[in-house]
């Protein structure tokens, strides 16, 4: 970051090129986070994304974050609205769903496309060596999200039991993508439903 960047007007501006970023990461992958396409979104000079960040891997790297923990902090408002209103089964299914999946927009085409795209960016996060520290440490705090909503909702798991559910949801998004399900929400939904449903061992 340059020292223009913490300046009030530098400070906005790296904010807006920021989010511009991560919208286009949500939209495209990362294939579509160029410094002309961040600048064009952001409606700023082409020059400001090499002005505010020394890198493209720098800019990618802050549209990540950005997007994750506006995720996390959307999450974190629904958790604390669970806890006044149904903590039932189909309220915590749908909340963690909301995170692993990004909420519904309520165009079923539209959702299947951004759980795809969601999927692609996970994976191809892997290619990307500079982005593991940040990744280890969103999924950190993700992780801790979800088990705070299965405990609030009065079904505690523990990072074990967790790991496993996350698995299961990742596995019936994954096959609905392969088998060209229009609903892979849905799919996830009915697996996450199931298994919680089932009895749990003492």
């Amino acid at each position: 970051m340059t020292a223009a960047a913490t300046t009030p007007k530098g400070e906005r501006r790296r904010a807006t090129l920021v989010e511009a970023a991560a919208e286009l990461l949500a939209e495209g992958g990362f294939d579509a986070v160029r410094h002309r396409a961040v600048a064009e979104r952001a409606g700023l000079p082409l020059a400001s994304t090499t002005y505010y960040f020394d890198s493209l891997e720098d800019l990618v790297t802050a549209a990540v974050e950005h997007h994750s923990q506006v995720e996390l902090a959307n999450g974190r408002q629904q958790l604390e609205e669970l806890a006044t209103r149904n903590r039932g089964v189909q309220a915590t299914v749908e909340l963690v769903l909301d995170l692993l999946l990004g909420p519904p927009s309520g165009d079923p085409e539209a959702d299947a496309e951004a759980v795809l795209l969601r999927y692609e960016r996970l994976v191809a996060t892997g290619r990307r060596p500079y982005l593991r520290p940040l990744m280890r440490t969103l999924s950190d705090q993700l992780n801790e999200l979800l088990l705070a909503i299965f405990a609030r909702s009065g079904t505690p798991v523990t990072p074990a039991e967790l790991e496993k559910l996350v698995a299961l949801v990742d596995g019936a998004v994954v096959n609905a993508l392969i088998a060209i399900d229009p609903a892979p929400r849905a799919a996830a939904a009915r697996m996450l439903q199931a298994a919680l449903a089932e009895p749990r061992s003492e």
